[in-house]
Order: C-alpha cells, then sequence, then structure tokens
C-alpha cells in the first residue's frame, strides 16, 4: 500500500483538546505525536503540521510537539467563546489551505469530533482525500464514515488493530481460549513479529498458560480454533500458499464483511 501513496502530499491538523480529553481515564497513556506522523509518513510526504489548543493548560505537551515540527496555534481560554472556537480556526485554516495550496492532495483531521463533518464533506467537494485519526472511544461514526480513510490511535501502538469485543453467545470455555488468543498475538505483535504463523501463535498460548489445549475446549486441531474465532469476527486469516499454514494478519472482520 505504502509505495501507491507516496507521491501523496498531506497537511495535517491536531484539534488537541479532543484528543486529549479521549486519554482521561485511560492508564499509563500519553498521547505521542510521533506515532501518528510516523504512520502518515507512509502516505506521503507531510508539508504542514498544525495542532490548536489553549497551550496554556498543556505545557507539558508543548516540547514534544515542537520537537516533531509542529505549528501550536495558540486559541485563547473557551469560557468567553464557547467550545468551537478551536475547531473554527481549525475549519478556516484547512479550507483555506484547500483553495490556495492545489498541490497539497491530503488532509489529515486528528479528532473525533462530529463537529469537523461539514469540513469533511468540503474537502472532498474539493477533490481532496481525507484522513480522520482518533481514539477509538472518542471517534463520532459521523465522522469516521464521511472520512475516506480513519485511522484509530491504539492501531498504531498495536499494528494488528484493536480486538473487537466478544459477543455474550460464545460459550465461557471458548470465550476463555479467545481471550488467551488475542493476548497472545498482541504479545508477538510487542515482541516486533511480523509474520504471526499460527504455530507461533499456539507456542505462546501454551507459554502463557501451559494447561491450554484446543481439544480440551472442543476443536480436533488448532486451525479449527483459529478458523472459529474468525468466523467470530476477532480476527482475520490468510492461508501461505506454500505452506498452507495459517498467518494471522488482524483482528475484526474484513471490511465488507
Amino acid at each position: 500500500m505504502a509505495h501507491d501513496d507516496n507521491g501523496h502530499i498531506l497537511a495535517v491538523f491536531v484539534d488537541f483538546e479532543n484528543i486529549i480529553l479521549g486519554f482521561k481515564g485511560k492508564k499509563q497513556k500519553k498521547f505521542e505525536i510521533t506515532l501518528i506522523l510516523e504512520r502518515l509518513v507512509e502516505k506521503g510526504k507531510i508539508v504542514v503540521k498544525k495542532a490548536y489548543a489553549d497551550w496554556t493548560r498543556y505545557a507539558d505537551y508543548k516540547h514534544a510537539l515542537h520537537e516533531a515540527g509542529l505549528e501550536l496555534i495558540e486559541i485563547p481560554k473557551r469560557q468567553l467563546t464557547g467550545k468551537n472556537s478551536a475547531d473554527i480556526r481549525l475549519v478556516v485554516d484547512a479550507l483555506d489551505l484547500s483553495w490556495g495550496k492545489e498541490h497539497i492532495d491530503t488532509f489529515v483531521i486528528v479528532s473525533g469530533d462530529s463537529d469537523f463533518s461539514p469540513l469533511v464533506s468540503k474537502l472532498k467537494e474539493n477533490g481532496k482525500r481525507v484522513i480522520g485519526m482518533s481514539l477509538q472511544d472518542s471517534a463520532s461514526t459521523l465522522l469516521t464514515e464521511n472520512c475516506d480513510e480513519f485511522i484509530y490511535y491504539e492501531e498504531l501502538e498495536n499494528p494488528v488493530g484493536i480486538p473487537p469485543k466478544m459477543t455474550e453467545d460464545i460459550p465461557k470455555q471458548r470465550k476463555e481460549a479467545f481471550q488467551l488468543l488475542v493476548d497472545s498475538i498482541i504479545a508477538l505483535v510487542r515482541e516486533n513479529k511480523e509474520i504471526l504463523w499460527s504455530s507461533m501463535v499456539k507456542e505462546t498460548m501454551k507459554r502463557k498458560k501451559p494447561s491450554f489445549s484446543e481439544s480440551a475446549v472442543g476443536y480436533r486441531t488448532f486451525s479449527e480454533l483459529l478458523d472459529d474465532a474468525q468466523r467470530n469476527g476477532l480476527i482475520r486469516l490468510r492461508q501461505d500458499e506454500k505452506s498452507g499454514s495459517y498467518i494471522v494478519v488482524g483482528f475484526g472482520k474484513e471490511e465488507g464483511k
């Protein structure tokens, strides 16, 4: 995918307060702009990077943002102006750029706020491609569906994506096996394993829980367990052409399925 995208010229707009609010109540998590920029570099060349906030409230983030080359746009305290002052400034700057700089073809809106939906529509009308980015919990459906592409921050920390919630109808024993499967995949990704072979996943599951066996939870083979996890929308698999072995390629269902 990356090589097709490298010709794109990107402008990045960060609604900083919206993003930071999404981190409230999440343990040991701190917003890292570098994760976002590293992912976007795959999409093309970033020529504009702006972040909007009342920076007196977020002083401890300023250094990292400056280091990453972001222009920090000061939005004065919101008591007088109400919630939308940062949003309005961001919208004006983005539209200004979309009309004034034809070579910028991709706009990245880092926010989950549904208020940006009209901006997304207008940018698309102007022939621009729009990528949205936000934490999964704080992403408005209106926004995620309107963008050409939407990337969840959690996916940047964990390249295979975010494990979906398990449905209630999965029997308890199988649910435990699926949870162990998910935890093992996350552990392998943390170890920077690029190809998640089924044998590697099974070894990790046994390392985490030595008593694990697929037959104990009603499967004849480990592949059958993986098939069932895919049927339940938990993981995505592909088969290696040479060996026929399964490889785990991500969490969740395939798009359009």
